[in-house]
């Protein structure tokens, strides 16, 4: 089960029921972004800045001693920021068929202890800063109350170029 935190320090579940979807106040979509991107649109007026999902470890992402490799914890932290933005009601594939890409320029993780096999990772992503053309997260990986590892990035906004860009209000108003 995921707990949402809202920047208001509301807290909510998801609906196990509903696929895991979060159950949040009602949303009014309308058009937020630039002309630029007519196709991104602002999902939310209410600001999700943290959530945690649920990963067990497979097989395949330990190593011979049968510890979780170490490369595995930067999978998880994508799918930590893909998560949490779709729990925002983004899309990333909405932003990339706009032209725009999130890149990562940036990624530090400090590991603390080890997970194994078949154990079952709690990962909490948040948003700690956004700027007009970057995103910073932190994130921090539990197997029960213990910290494996805690991580920081930042993502930066660029065109198919790879030219820096604003990020669309999808993303800067979340």
């Amino acid at each position: 089960m995921s707990i949402l935190k809202l920047k208001n320090g509301d807290r909510h579940q998801e609906d196990p029921r509903r696929g895991g979807v979060p159950v949040l106040p009602p949303v009014n979509f309308h058009q937020g972004s630039s002309e630029k991107f007519p196709m991104l649109r602002e999902v939310s007026s209410v600001m999700l800045t943290e959530h945690s999902i649920q990963i067990r470890v497979r097989y395949c992402e330990t190593d011979a001693m049968g510890f979780l490799h170490h490369s595995q914890f930067f999978n998880f932290f994508e799918q930590g920021r893909t998560e949490l933005f779709r729990a925002q009601g983004g899309c990333y594939r909405d932003v990339e068929a706009a032209g725009l890409f999130l890149v990562v320029v940036r990624l530090q993780c400090n590991y603390h202890s080890p997970a194994r096999y078949d154990d079952i990772l709690t990962l909490k992503t948040r948003i700690e800063t956004v700027s007009a053309v970057k995103l910073e997260h932190s994130y921090q990986i539990f197997c029960e109350d213990r910290l494996l590892a805690s991580a920081s990035s930042t993502l930066a906004c660029v065109d198919r170029a790879g030219k820096i860009q604003r990020l669309p209000e999808s993303i800067s108003s979340k």
